[in-house]
């Protein structure tokens, strides 16, 4: 099953998701092909302001332990953490 995972940075929190960035990515590195994709959100002018990962899991409490593990909520960079189900129906490189 699919997860969204839809994360909003606190506010001002530009100088921590930078410094926690490489342990972040290393994170996600590790899901390997439970990862589908992964990026931030930003402003306009390019600043990140939250994070979208898309994720396989089994269940939501296993989505959530995954986005617990998260070097960047354990730093306490997100305000919030949405983890909805998502069905992938466009451009979907698995589908058959």
């Amino acid at each position: 099953m699919l997860f969204a995972l839809l994360c909003t940075d606190k506010p001002n929190s530009v100088d921590l998701r930078m410094s926690v960035r490489p342990d972040h990515l290393k994170h996600l590195e590790s899901l390997g092909t439970a990862l589908k994709a992964a990026g931030p959100f930003t402003t306009d002018e390019g600043s990140p302001t939250g994070s979208l990962v898309i994720i396989e899991a089994a269940g939501r409490a296993a989505a959530k332990a995954i986005a617990d593990a998260d070097p960047y909520a354990k730093a306490g960079l997100f305000a919030s953490v949405e983890i909805k189900p998502w069905k992938w129906l466009i451009k979907n490189p698995e589908a058959k």
